[in-house]
């Protein structure tokens, strides 16, 4: 059962991110402050969550949040810094635009660059333990999955809309058979030789 971090510091921040694992497209961060009145019986880890509960849930916690924020990295700053630095500039970005500044951020993860002026704690699995972290996971994931919805109108041969440029193997058979576009992330192994050599069979 998620918890809140600590009843007795109520600025605290979650943190997650959204599209490490991808071969095309931004990584998307969130952060939210939720008050300790806060609470919901769908609010989870967002990979454990059905699509249309995210997005309802989505609404729930913009409107309840003390204060939230997205931000993303595209796949040329990916490139640029590796996903894991642009991960943590996403996150960054997101506490920027906080409209209340946090005493503490919850990372999910067990890695994180310092955002100067602000303590954090990294928690591995967080998404599943702090409704901060899995409030700002659900904020990543969905906005992360409307971004490639709408790119798949642009590149629908890759079927982002299903996909959302996770490696699976119709996305790399699309990237052997269209090639690549402007929003694969170059330094990203885009398909293996054993499917190239199923292809070729």
């Amino acid at each position: 059962m998620l918890k809140h971090f600590n009843d007795n510091e109520p600025l605290v921040a979650g943190c997650d991110e959204a599209g490490r694992g991808c071969l095309a497209g931004p990584v998307f961060a969130a952060a939210v402050i939720l008050q300790h009145s806060f609470s919901h019986p769908w609010l989870n880890d967002s990979k454990q969550m059905k699509e249309r509960h995210r997005y309802i849930l989505r609404d729930v916690i913009e409107y309840k949040a003390l204060a939230y924020a997205v931000a993303m990295s595209d796949n040329n700053e990916i490139d640029a810094l590796n996903i894991l630095n642009a991960s943590f500039l996403a996150m960054h970005k997101a506490i920027d635009k906080l409209s209340v500044k946090p005493k503490l951020l919850l990372i999910d993860g067990n890695r994180f660059k310092p955002y100067k002026g602000i303590k954090h704690e990294c928690v591995i699995k967080g998404d599943s333990i702090y409704m901060s972290i899995a409030a700002a996971s659900v904020l990543a994931k969905t906005y992360r999955d409307e971004y490639m919805n709408d790119l798949h109108e642009n590149y629908p041969q890759y079927n982002w809309q299903k996909n959302k440029a996770y490696p699976t193997r119709e996305h790399k058979s699309a990237i052997l058979l269209h090639g690549s576009t402007p929003y694969h992330r170059k330094t990203f192994r885009l398909f293996d030789e054993q499917l190239l050599l199923k292809l070729d069979d």
